[in-house]
């Protein structure tokens, strides 16, 4: 399932690109000319490696891959675009969050906010906790430029979404573009540290 992009309420498919698989002919081409080239005692080393290789590839080919549902937090915590400034960071604090889903009256994605949006636009909550300028609307500083998945994306993709367009989290959303979930940079992190093995992450 793709990765869903959207601005001011504009959707689109961000691309994923597709991993280029091997020739079977070409790569059978290429052994055989190798082994025909090699001594027969490398000949049977290199017979040994390939069999060693088929066997581990088709392991691979096995193995399910991770996919959002399996390491996004649940349940996902979101505030309407109508809470303020000090509602969302007093929410944060409280949860330890870095970002949070903003939602419309109908609970349909429509923004994000971050810690550091928070304290961009409102500096004083660090020291305080509370400023004139905490009163804002979330609607007001929220990015409208999200980027979000399905819960049966592959978490790859995930993974390099947010390393190519520096987020630190995405929501995950169901069919009506309603949050359920969220994976994070720690999310990430857990799943490579709790999710052998590591040939899904290469």
């Amino acid at each position: 399932m793709p990765i869903i992009h959207a601005v001011n309420g504009i959707v689109e498919a961000y691309p994923v690109r597709p991993v280029a698989p091997h020739s079977p002919l070409v790569d059978a081409v290429e052994r055989e000319g190798a082994q025909e080239r090699r001594p027969p005692k490398d000949r049977a080393m290199l017979a040994a490696q390939q069999a060693y290789e088929e066997h581990t590839k088709q392991t691979r080919l096995a193995r399910p891959a991770l996919l959002a549902r399996d390491l996004m937090t649940v349940p996902v915590v979101t505030l309407p675009s109508d809470s303020t400034l000090v509602e969302a960071w007093t929410v944060m604090t409280r949860r330890s969050f870095r970002h949070l889903p903003i939602t419309s009256v109908h609970g349909a994605l429509v923004g994000m906010v971050s810690e550091r949006d928070l304290i961009r636009h409102a500096p004083e909550l660090v020291t305080t906790g509370t400023t004139q300028s905490a009163s804002r609307k979330l609607a007001e500083i929220m990015s409208s430029r999200v980027f979000s998945a399905t819960p049966t994306t592959d978490i790859r993709d995930i993974a390099r979404v947010m390393m190519e367009e520096r987020v630190g989290a995405l929501p995950i959303l169901d069919q009506e573009r309603r949050p359920i979930g969220i994976v994070s940079k720690q999310d990430l992190l857990r799943g490579l540290a709790t999710h052998a093995p590591l040939e899904l992450w290469t």
